[in-house]
């Protein structure tokens, strides 16, 4: 792993440590979700133990708790038993949910100096929309991604494909997926043309950027309304359960989320929707020459911002809110981000990050890394509401139930819509 930081600070650190034997501590915990391929956790290790090295009056406990939906369970548990994390890595779209449970804090509350404005206006307006409520911060943009496409330029080229130009509208990846599509003499499929992930911790987020393609949205900006019945996202529905029943390109029924890497990755699977966070598993592992490829369109093309953002939960200590704040700074500095992104593929957030010669250098060597951020100008936020866990499982059951033929997508997304009308009227 690279040690970033502490190539540059450890020495120093180390020195003020033996200076300094006798320094109070405050001690913060950090929950963090491991969920994407990759030894996410070791990454993470080398971080806190740099800016423990700087700051030897802050101990940082790091808890590893599983999925985005696990750790914000974790959070919300241990917030309401008194004993909440300091800091968190949590979806920018549990925002409404964390505000409404009143377990995190404004982060502006520790913004108070011009260095800490001129830090939030270093990052990406578009993943800074995603932390603002009100008028407030309530968030810092962290471990944030796009979806993008994995396509194997191996298959390609078997498929008579051109390998550099991977298909730009929807028509274009049902032609190309037929062609990928290959099957032996028995007639089973060996390997799928595409796979779109439509399990529960993932399909809203893939079938948003169906819905943003074909120029839907699934919900409003104050998080009070869905619009799950509207044309465009019925139609959306209606292309991905095409994509199995109709065209033959997809497997049938729920593409899970979590074996899509490796099914592309062994062949099941010549293209495959996932996060830009997976990259670093994919080069590490992948054994043919695969490209990343921005999303198609209806004609035009779109994406979803995803990922997760830092949260400060109000339960903390004044003394631990500022270390916190502290330790979110040095996080999402344009040094560490760059290296972050590097290391793992998901989009640094911040244009200075792009700016810095480590990323210049990657970027030369991997320009598949680029292609989220230039993907960033045509991506939509992820849906997200008050009761957003709630809602998500309406929407994601009903996506399913049409996907694996127990309703049309049109009832699908009706039954989804008065369902999610009826928890959300409370909140307007």
């Amino acid at each position: 792993m690279i040690s970033l930081t502490r190539a540059l600070f450890g020495s120093a650190a180390l020195s003020l440590i033996a200076l300094s034997p006798a320094l109070a501590q405050t001690n913060i915990t950090f929950f963090y979700p491991v969920q994407v391929g990759g030894p996410l956790t070791a990454v993470v290790d080398g971080y806190v133990a740099d800016f423990q090295a700087q700051n030897p009056d802050i101990k940082v406990e790091a808890v590893y708790s599983g999925s985005y939906t696990d750790t914000t369970t974790r959070a919300l548990t241990a917030a309401r038993s008194g004993t909440p994390p300091t800091v968190a890595v949590l979806l920018a779209t549990d925002i409404y949910t964390l505000i409404d449970s009143g377990v995190v804090e404004p982060v502006d509350t520790w913004i108070k100096t011009d260095a800490d404005n001129t830090w939030v206006d270093g990052f990406m307006p578009a993943y800074l929309a995603s932390a603002r409520v009100d008028g407030n911060l309530w968030a810092v943009p962290f471990q944030r991604s796009t979806a993008v496409m994995y396509y194997n330029k191996e298959a390609y080229k078997a498929a008579g494909l051109d390998p550099e130009t991977p298909p730009k509208t929807w028509d274009e990846m049902v032609e190309y997926g037929k062609a990928l599509t290959t099957r032996d003499a028995a007639g089973n499929v060996t390997q799928w043309g595409l796979g779109i992930p439509g399990s529960s911790n993932a399909v809203h987020w893939m079938f948003g950027a169906l819905v943003a393609q074909n120029k839907g949205k699934l919900s409003n900006e104050d998080g009070l309304y869905t619009f799950f019945d509207t044309p465009e996202v019925i139609g959306a529905l209606q292309y991905f359960v095409d994509l199995s029943t109709k065209h033959g390109i997809h497997p049938p029924g729920v593409q899970e989320w979590g074996t899509t890497p490796s099914d592309f990755l062994e062949g099941r699977l010549a293209m495959a929707w996932h996060t830009t966070g997976n990259l670093g598993n994919i080069r590490t592992n992948a054994k043919f020459d695969f490209g990343v490829a921005p999303y198609p369109g209806n004609p035009d093309p779109a994406s979803v911002l995803g990922g997760g953002n830092l949260y400060i939960f109000e339960g903390a200590s004044d003394e631990e809110k500022a270390a916190a704040f502290e330790f979110i700074k040095f996080l999402t500095s344009d040094e560490l981000l760059a290296d972050w992104g590097i290391q793992t593929g998901y989009v640094a957030p911040r244009d200075g990050s792009w700016e810095t010669q480590a990323m210049k250098d990657y970027v030369a060597d991997v320009p598949q890394a680029e292609v989220a951020r230039r993907q960033i100008a045509v991506s939509v936020p992820e849906i997200s509401t008050f009761e957003g866990q709630r809602i998500n499982e309406v929407l994601n059951a009903a996506i399913q139930s049409a996907l694996t033929g127990q309703a049309t997508a049109e009832a699908a997304m009706q039954g989804a819509q008065a369902e999610a009308e009826r928890i959300l009227s409370a909140y307007r």
